[in-house]
Formats: C-alpha cells, structure tokens, sequence
C-alpha cells in the first residue's frame, strides 16, 4: 500500500523506528504492545540483524510483545532474570500536555505499567491524533478487575463518577481476558480533573488490579506526523 493510501501506516512506522534508533547495545528493553510499538519492535530486530546492535534483551509486556520479539529475533527475558531496565518503548491510547497518558487499549497495561515504570526512561510512541487536551476526552479508561470482584468493583466506580462498562471479545465470545486471566472495564468519567488522584483512587478498590492511567510515567513522547504530506517525527 503507498503511502498516500496508508499515511497512518507511514507515520507509525516512522515514529517506531525513531524509537529504536534510540536503543543501545548492551542494553536491556521493555518491549511494550500495540501497533506503533510492533514497529519498533521490527526495527531493533533489524538493527540486531545488521549488525548495529548487540547484546540487546527485551522485556515483553504481553503475549503479543513476546510473539514480535520471537518473530524479529530479539533475545527475551523475565524481570526476575535482570537487576534493570535501561528504556522501555510502548505506545499509548491518550497523551495529555503533561505527558500522562491513557494505556490499555489492548488490555496488557498492568504488565506495562510495570516495565514502563521500572524502565530508567520510558519513551512514549503516538502518532499526532493520540493527544489530547485532557485525559478522556476520546478514550474510555480501562480497569483490570479480578473476576469475582466485578459486581462491587462497577458500583465503586460508580461512586467514583464513572460509568463502566465489560469489555467484549471481537471474533470472540464472552469477555475479554487478559494475559492474567483477568477482566477489562471500560470507564467513562465525565471528566477527569486530576489523573494522579483518579489513578490511586481506581487501585485502591478491593478487586481492581491496575487501571490505565500512567501519571508521571513518560519521560519522552515522540509524535509522528504528517507535515506537507510527509511524515515527521517530534519530541512532544
């Protein structure tokens, strides 16, 4: 497909491989899930085949991460097998000017906030119609919920202002469950004036495992765009 048919393609491709240029030898990846990160995921593979790097590790945030990095040839291990994470490369669902985001659009954000978090720099990559002014405006905020607590975990989010709703399998009949074995709520607030509340409120409910709010997560955003019909890539 050309790239006037598929700018979006071109873009996410572009900003992937803008964030694997910034991987390193001797280093240790969070590899995180979604789309524009399977970019990335290609193109270290492309550099360890080249030759341009060496010694690289990656950290799989998901089964998807896992398969891509299998696929690319890209060494795996386990966070019990390594003492650090020197830059972990994930994408996200919402950036806000703040550079907190909304995470969980594929249901894998406990395992990445968990990568995303240990990593020394967390690089975030979007493309241009991920930011937002404020979080929720476009994207619905996704909850883990163990399955029993479902029930008293929807009316707790209901006394929270949010309306939640279980997330449903396409191709698929039933739930969704995540790599845990969990459920995902899908919560709309009307607003949500302040990420970082929000997210201790959300996990301090009995039953909820993670939600998709990252506060004070990203240390860098690159943006891919499209500038007179040519993609570009920023550092938001």
């Amino acid at each position: 497909m050309s790239q006037a048919a598929d700018p979006v393609k071109v873009v996410k491709q572009e900003v992937g491989k803008a964030a694997a240029d910034r991987v390193r030898s001797h280093s240790i990846v969070g590899l995180g899930t979604g789309s524009t990160t399977a970019y990335a995921v290609q193109f270290i593979g492309d550099r360890l085949k080249r030759g341009e790097l060496e010694d690289v590790v990656g950290i799989p945030t998901s089964f998807q991460a896992e398969v891509l990095a299998k696929q690319y040839g890209i060494p795996l291990a386990t966070l019990d097998a390594v003492e650090r994470i020197d830059v972990a490369i994930d994408g996200a669902d919402e950036v806000d000017p703040q550079k907190n985001l909304i995470k969980g659009g594929g249901a894998a954000h406990t395992r990445e906030k968990v990568v995303d978090a240990a990593a020394e720099s967390f690089v975030v990559v979007v493309d241009s119609g991920k930011l937002v002014s404020r979080l929720g405006e476009s994207f619905l905020l996704p909850v883990e919920v163990i399955p029993m607590a479902l029930a008293p975990v929807t009316r707790a989010i209901a006394n929270l202002g949010g309306t939640a709703e279980l997330r449903m399998g396409v191709k698929k009949a039933g739930p969704v469950i995540t790599d845990q074995g969990n459920l995902v709520l899908d919560v709309k607030f009307d607003q949500i004036a302040d990420p970082g509340e929000l997210e201790r409120a959300l996990n301090n409910i009995p039953g909820v495992l993670e939600n998709g709010l990252f506060v004070g997560v990203a240390d860098i955003v690159l943006v891919g765009e499209i500038v007179d019909g040519q993609p570009r890539v920023r550092e938001f």
